[in-house]
């Protein structure tokens, strides 16, 4: 046991966590088992020991641990869990959970013998806590983590600290919001880089960005899909190119017939593919309103625009990025569908927006808000593109 405390007491001396991530504040840690999903790479584990450290600074009472430990191999959670509460231990935070491979009783385990102890656990964004494992229906509050926001990425690089908004702030007070903070810094000298490599944290690490996410994409299909969905390892090369075909394939309508021929599956299992990928939040699928899996989607856009010019940059398309930054930045607390005849996307099956490279010429349709690229500062329904990656 000694050795997970020096292990937890060394990490937390060498945290690097400059930017303070805003999802700390809306989860509610009174809970007994918390679970923090998200892609592999968005910072799960920075965010577990930055909790630790303002927390509980080096107190005992908190441990940090993680699954792969070969430790972990030979005893259970919850046997472990038992030796740490006899220790004084009050709460156990566990990283990667699903690398144990019976995660789910383990921790249904430790809530029913330890109702002193609360655990905090990190798993991928593959998981589905309610669906699959009914062992731990009802007792696990879950979250997600997701990559650095533009917001976020700003406020790191030029030292400033705007506040999330939401979107009724954007659609009513854009003009407002962006000239005090044009005021402040020029968000447009900032916005390309982010689009290339800032969603992911270890834009910050001194190595190739390229090739750290490259490495990400590779582990979050060969482990998270693979692993969590159970798919044999005959399969992966299947998935591998299916991913890379939809992301040559641009954010059109994916078809399917073809994309089954060309990894030599059925149009069922390209569907099945579809959702993993989605799943492992390596991309986004958009339907009509009221249409949802196993519906064939109307659109597939990468997750994030990093992913974009990683996979494809000789290919890019400044429309695709658009289109993926701006649903990208909707996801989290919006539903987003495809839009009728010159709408880009509905989003929350009400409002229409109309994702642009340039400002319309002539009449607005006063029905629509015009979302544009290269734009500082809009007016009325024309709203500036990077405004949107301000919304949390």
């Amino acid at each position: 046991m000694e050795s997970f405390f020096r292990t937890h007491r060394y990490l937390l001396e060498h945290l690097n966590a400059p930017v303070r991530r805003d999802l700390m504040d809306e989860i509610d840690w009174s809970g007994r088992m918390i679970g923090i999903k998200g892609t592999r790479g968005v910072g799960k584990t920075t965010f577990l020991l930055q909790y630790a450290k303002e927390k509980f600074g080096y107190d005992s009472s908190c441990l940090y641990i993680n699954m792969n430990n070969l430790y972990f191999q030979g005893r259970g959670i919850a046997e472990f869990a038992g030796d740490f509460q006899k220790l004084g231990g009050k709460v156990l935070l566990i990283d990667q959970v699903f690398k144990h491979p019976d995660w789910s009783n383990e921790l249904r385990l430790c809530y029913d013998l330890y109702p002193n102890l609360k655990i905090v656990f990190t798993g991928s964004s593959v998981m589905r806590l309610k669906e699959e494992n009914h062992s731990l229906n009802g007792i696990v509050k879950s979250y997600n983590l997701r990559g650095f926001s533009f917001r976020e990425y700003l406020n790191l690089k030029a030292g400033t600290s705007i506040p999330a908004l939401t979107l009724k702030d954007i659609l009513e007070h854009h003009q407002e919001i962006a000239k005090q903070i044009q005021q402040q810094i020029k968000p447009e000298l900032y916005f390309q880089d982010y689009l290339h490599h800032g969603f992911y944290p270890f834009f910050m690490e001194k190595t190739s960005f390229s090739e750290n996410l490259l490495k990400t994409m590779n582990m979050m299909i060969e482990v998270d899909i693979l692993l969590l969905k159970q798919v044999e390892l005959k399969y992966l090369p299947k998935i591998k190119k299916l991913f890379y075909l939809l992301a040559l394939g641009g954010t059109s309508a994916p078809n399917v017939s073809q994309l089954a021929k060309a990894i030599d599956t059925s149009r069922a299992t390209v569907m099945n593919y579809i959702k993993y990928l989605a799943d492992a939040r390596l991309i986004n699928i958009v339907y009509d309103k009221d249409e949802s899996f196993p519906k064939k989607p109307c659109r597939v856009l990468m997750h994030n625009t990093n992913l974009i010019y990683t996979i494809y940059p000789p290919k890019n398309n400044r429309q695709d990025v658009i289109d993926t930054f701006f649903v990208n930045s909707m996801w989290k607390d919006h539903s987003v569908n495809r839009g009728t005849k010159g709408v880009s996307f509905l989003v929350d099956s009400k409002l229409e927006f109309k994702l642009l490279q340039k400002s319309p010429v002539g009449k607005n349709n006063s029905e629509q808000f015009y979302v544009v690229d290269n734009l500082n500062e809009g007016k009325d329904n024309v709203i500036p593109l990077w405004l949107f990656g301000l919304l949390y």
